[in-house]
């Protein structure tokens, strides 16, 4: 028990009580308001894709480059979908990179489903790892500042915020304030929350393993459908630095197409990505690896 994080544990579950208990209550007894969906989806795809393009593509594996006033505002909406600051996260990120599938993993799946999805996030690592793989991020005095004060950015950005919008968007109502708080606040956290962790969980435990069989890391379109393209986990583990993570141009990858919508437009530079030869030769030695493998066990 003393490893409890007891701040995170009544936070995640008194959120998910609220969205189960309170929302339904809402729409009871007001229906649900168009400004309700529309800061729920708003807040939603805000903060889901400041941790996809902000926290993940930009910062953790520095894939592409953007400027400030877009790296500014993936700070602060990132902050509100509440999975932590920028260099705790990135930290941890890095460190599961580079010790999948081992105990030095923060999540990893080898301890079982529940632990990678919310049970490392529940209870403290002993002892703490160091900050000794962000030297990059703790040069910048503006993610310094978001390190320190991440929590209360959070609270103003994700929950004040849409409560405003939604006392503005109603006409001054209470009923309206409430709305936006329960939508786009406390059940949008809930949603975005779950699709990130479903990365960490079930990227990691079902799908198809097309360019690495080494690692548990899965390519699931089911999971990139609400995680704006970062289902595609098998690939982003063998080719982590490029800034796609769906390759090929079917695959639903939204912050793919930002990223490359923005660098049309000057806002994002340095976009790195691995070569069709290099994915085509990779996908090759997997199938022969696989191939090999299976004769070796039918001999």
């Amino acid at each position: 028990m003393d490893r409890v994080q007891w701040p995170a544990f009544f936070f995640l579950f008194g959120t998910l009580f609220l969205s189960l208990t309170a929302v339904p209550l809402y729409i009871m007894f007001f229906k649900l308001p168009w400004y309700c969906i529309a800061l729920f989806i708003t807040f939603f795809i805000a903060t889901g894709m400041s941790i996809t393009f902000g926290y993940h593509r930009l910062f953790a594996h520095r894939s592409f480059d953007t400027v400030r006033p877009l790296k500014w505002l993936c700070a602060i909406f990132g902050a509100a979908a509440f999975e932590n600051s920028v260099i705790d996260w990135v930290s941890d990120h890095r460190r599961h990179h580079k010790h999948t599938d081992e105990e030095k993993d923060p999540y990893d799946i080898s301890q079982g489903l529940w632990h990678a999805h919310i049970g490392w996030v529940l209870f403290k690592l002993k002892p703490l790892p160091p900050y000794d793989n962000v030297s990059d991020l703790q040069k910048d005095a503006f993610l310094r500042w978001q390190h320190r004060h991440w929590l209360a950015i959070g609270v103003l950005a994700g929950f004040v915020l849409p409560m405003l919008l939604g006392f503005w968007a109603s006409g001054g109502s209470a009923v309206g304030a409430l709305g936006g708080f329960l939508f786009g606040g406390v059940l949008r956290t809930v949603c975005v929350q779950h699709c990130t962790f479903c990365i960490n969980s079930l990227c990691h435990y079902i799908g198809d393993r097309p360019y690495s069989s080494n690692v548990s890391a899965r390519d699931s379109w089911i999971m990139a459908l609400v995680t704006f393209g970062e289902g595609y986990h098998n690939y982003h583990h063998e080719f982590q630095h490029d800034y796609r993570n769906g390759v090929r141009f079917w695959q639903w990858d939204p912050t793919k197409w930002t990223i490359w919508i923005l660098s049309k437009l000057g806002l994002a530079t340095k976009l790195r990505q691995v070569s069709e030869e290099k994915i085509q030769e990779t996908c090759r030695r997997e199938q022969e690896r696989l191939t090999a493998k299976a004769a070796a066990s039918e001999a």
